[in-house]
């Protein structure tokens, strides 16, 4: 659990601030006029502090929640068309049927399914 004692800001203020930093990588100066618009007046410094201080936090705290992966998975190969030009879509699938990876390839070799 993280905790935000002491922070003159609501929580949810603060994770939207640093997962929208770490998500899309803005500068903090680009995330400060964000946060503007929103109707939150912070600085650029203070950005810089929560991610510092709640992004390794978060991160944690998302790896502990994350769910666990089936024994059992297999790789799946289809060709799909992706903006117009045709690609292998490989994936790999455990037994539930839910999609743990993924990659595109132009190629169908070896070499790709080696790759994913």
């Amino acid at each position: 659990m993280i905790n935000f004692k002491g922070t003159h800001y609501p929580k949810d203020v603060i994770l939207y601030a640093v997962f929208f930093y770490v998500r899309y990588a803005v500068s903090y100066r680009d995330l400060e006029d964000i946060m503007l618009e929103r109707g939150i007046n912070v600085d650029h410094a203070t950005l810089n502090r929560w991610v510092v201080k709640y992004a390794p936090i978060m991160t944690v705290t998302a790896k502990d929640k994350r769910k666990a992966t089936s024994v059992s998975w297999r790789i799946d190969e289809t060709y799909i068309k992706v903006k117009g030009s045709w690609c292998y879509y490989y994936r790999a699938i455990d037994k539930y049927g839910a999609t743990l990876d993924f990659m595109l390839s132009e190629h169908r070799d070896e070499e790709a399914a080696t790759r994913f």
